[in-house]
């Protein structure tokens, strides 16, 4: 897909971001799959059965279903999944497609041009399908990319590499808490500084925007598909002032938090 031109890039009205209900499950069909679907996990536990071969996933599992492939899912209930499917299909003749398969380590620029693909199809602005093309194929390239790459060189030990991502996800998984640089450096038993550049270096951001990230993200979803009014999320999340957090929810989403409920 790499040599495939932006016009042959074909986008379905099929995709969304969608947080599963409990009893969620994606049942096998009789039909294979018409066209390409590539499906993201952000967060959550579960089993994508892909012809037969059964995939144990969390977050950063990324596939690309191929036209004529037979799938199915089910998910653990405790910790449902939060997933991003894309329905696509490429017009033109394909030679690199990507793996079906791969678990992303570094997340934020492919989570960032998904959650940008899925807002273009929400909110249609001048362009949306043009520039639609254009990220579908930044998210090929990017599944290429990973493919291809040859294995890097360790930025850090395996024991400093795993306490940073053990933090990154306590921020996520906690989005409410007032996280202090201080507090999270002295839980990963390194000095502030030290955590500030390991932090950026390991996980792509600074350690204070991705708090903000984290925060905005949880706010996104508490918006949309948990029924609070802007003035809950934001006491849920740790905001003394609500005109403070719908100014850096617009800042890092380009809309307030009353345009997206």
């Amino acid at each position: 897909m790499l040599n495939a031109s932006l016009s042959s890039f074909v986008i379905k009205p099929a995709l969304a971001k969608i947080a599963c209900e409990p009893g969620w499950k994606w049942q096998k069909r009789e039909k294979p799959m018409q066209n390409y679907d590539l499906f993201y996990v952000w967060s959550g536990e579960g089993t994508v059965v892909l012809n037969d071969k059964p995939f144990e996933v969390g977050k950063g599992s990324c596939f690309l279903f191929y036209p004529g492939d037979h799938t199915s899912a089910t998910h653990n209930p405790q910790k449902p999944l939060v997933l991003t499917y894309i329905h696509f299909d490429v017009t033109d003749p394909v030679s690199e497609v990507p793996a079906p398969y791969r678990r992303l380590n570094e997340t934020m620029d492919f989570e960032y041009l998904l959650a940008r693909y899925v807002r273009l199809y929400l909110d249609q602005p001048y362009g949306a399908e043009e520039e639609g093309k254009v990220i579908l194929k930044q998210l090929m390239i990017y599944l290429l990319r990973e493919d291809r790459d040859s294995p890097v060189i360790k930025k850090a030990s395996n024991h400093l590499t795993e306490a940073i991502h053990e933090i990154a996800n306590y921020v996520r998984l906690h989005p409410g808490i007032p996280h202090r640089v201080e507090d999270l450096a002295a839980r990963a038993g390194l000095s502030p500084r030290y955590f500030s550049i390991k932090f950026k270096e390991l996980i792509g951001t600074p350690v204070q925007s991705y708090i903000i990230k984290m925060r905005i993200e949880r706010a996104q979803h508490l918006l949309l598909h948990q029924g609070m009014n802007v003035t809950e999320v934001a006491d849920a999340l740790g905001y003394r002032d609500i005109f403070f957090f719908s100014r850096q929810f617009k800042q890092y989403t380009g809309r307030s938090p009353s345009e997206v409920r």
